[in-house]
C-alpha cells in the first residue's frame, strides 16, 4: 500500500492550477494566500522569494533548477530584486487546447521563466504529514540533486513551453505528479528531522501504516499491528508513537475519518456504505465518531464540500 499516495488522495480537492510565467526585469509579482500549497519552478533566470507577512519565512534567492513548495499557501512575492513594485499574479486562461494559463510581464531587462501554480488541499483537518510541511520547501533540481524531480520539471517545461500535440492531457497529469516528486524529495532531505519522513522510512512503522491504510475497516489491535511490524506490543507502541507523533489506534481513527471525508466529498456512497468502508457497524456509530472529529455531521460535511 502506497501510504504517501493515500494521504495525497485523501487531502487533495479539485484540480491543480498552473501557469507558464515569462517576465522581464525589473519585475515583481504578488501571490495571494491559497487554501492549500503553492509552488514555483524556476526554468530560466533568477528571482527573490519573499513573504508578504512578517515572520512567515526568510527570503530565498532562486535560480534555474530551483523548485519551491509553500506548504501552507502563505501570501508571498516573487521579484527580480528587492523593493520592486508588485503586480498581482493574474494569468490569462489558456486558449482551447492549451494545458494551463500564461502570464507575461514585459520589461527592458533579463527574462525569467517560471512555472507558478497551486494545489488545493484540505486544511480544516490536515493529515500530520501535510501539517509537518514547513512554510517553504526549497529544492534544487540541478544535476546530481533530486534526479526524479529534475526529470519531471524537464518534462513539464517541454509540455508548457512547446505545447506539443496532447499537451492538454499530459501537462495536468505532470503537475499532479510534481506534488508527489516535491514531497518525495522533501521527505528524503528531511528524514532526520521530520517525523513523517522517519515514519515512511522506518520499516516496522511503515509496515503498520501500510496495513492500516490498506484495510481501514479492519478491527486492528495494537497486538496485530505489532506482529506485522515484527516487534513486541510495548516496543511497537512506543516506537510508533515516537515516530508518528500519536499512538497507533489514535492514528487509525484519524485515517478512518480522513478516508470517510474523502468518500463523502468525492462519491455518492450512502452513509451506511461509508460507515462500513471505515470499520463502523452502524451509520449511527459512524456519525457520532465523525461529528466528534469534524464538529459536523457527515451529511453537513458532504453538503459543505459540494458547495
Amino acid at each position: 500500500m502506497d501510504v504517501l499516495g493515500d494521504i495525497l488522495t485523501a487531502m487533495r480537492v479539485g484540480q491543480p492550477v498552473a501557469a507558464l510565467t515569462e517576465v522581464h526585469s525589473p519585475w515583481g509579482l504578488r501571490f495571494d494566500h491559497v487554501m492549500g500549497a503553492a509552488f514555483h519552478v524556476v526554468l530560466q533566470g533568477t528571482c527573490l522569494l519573499t513573504p508578504l507577512s512578517d515572520g512567515d519565512f526568510a527570503p530565498r534567492e532562486l535560480g534555474p533548477g530551483d523548485a519551491v513548495l509553500l506548504g501552507r499557501g502563505a501570501a508571498h512575492a516573487m521579484s527580480s530584486a528587492q523593493d520592486v513594485p508588485l503586480t498581482a499574479f493574474t494569468p490569462v486562461r489558456g486558449t482551447a487546447g492549451a494545458p494551463f494559463g500564461r502570464f507575461e510581464l514585459p520589461g527592458p531587462g533579463a527574462r525569467s521563466t517560471i512555472v507558478c501554480g497551486a494545489y488545493k488541499l484540505v486544511r480544516s483537518r490536515p493529515h500530520p504529514l501535510l501539517r509537518d510541511l514547513p512554510e517553504v520547501v526549497h529544492l534544487s533540481t540541478l544535476r546530481g540533486r533530486n534526479p526524479g524531480l529534475r526529470a519531471m520539471v524537464e518534462l513539464l517545461d517541454t509540455e508548457l513551453r512547446d505545447a506539443p500535440p496532447g499537451a492538454a492531457v499530459v501537462a495536468p497529469s505532470l503537475v499532479d505528479a510534481l506534488l508527489v516528486y516535491l514531497l518525495r524529495a522533501w521527505l528524503h532531505e528531511s528524514a532526520a528531522t521530520t517525523s513523517w519522513a522517519a515514519a515512511l522510512s522506518d520499516p516496522p512503522t511503515a509496515r503498520a501504516l501500510a496495513a492500516m491504510h490498506a484495510e481501514p475497516a479492519e478491527a486492528w489491535t495494537v497486538e496485530q499491528l505489532a506482529g506485522l511490524a515484527g516487534l513486541s506490543r510495548a516496543a511497537f507502541a512506543r516506537r510508533f508513537t515516537e515516530v508518528v507523533g500519536e499512538p497507533p489506534l489514535t492514528y487509525l481513527t484519524r485515517w478512518r475519518m480522513d478516508t470517510a471525508a474523502r468518500l463523502l466529498r468525492g462519491t455518492d456512497k450512502t452513509l451506511a456504505q461509508v460507515a462500513s468502508a471505515v470499520g463502523y457497524g452502524s451509520a449511527f456509530a459512524f456519525a457520532k465518531a465523525f461529528r466528534r472529529e469534524f464538529a459536523t455531521t457527515p451529511g453537513g460535511y458532504r453538503t459543505g464540500a459540494a458547495q
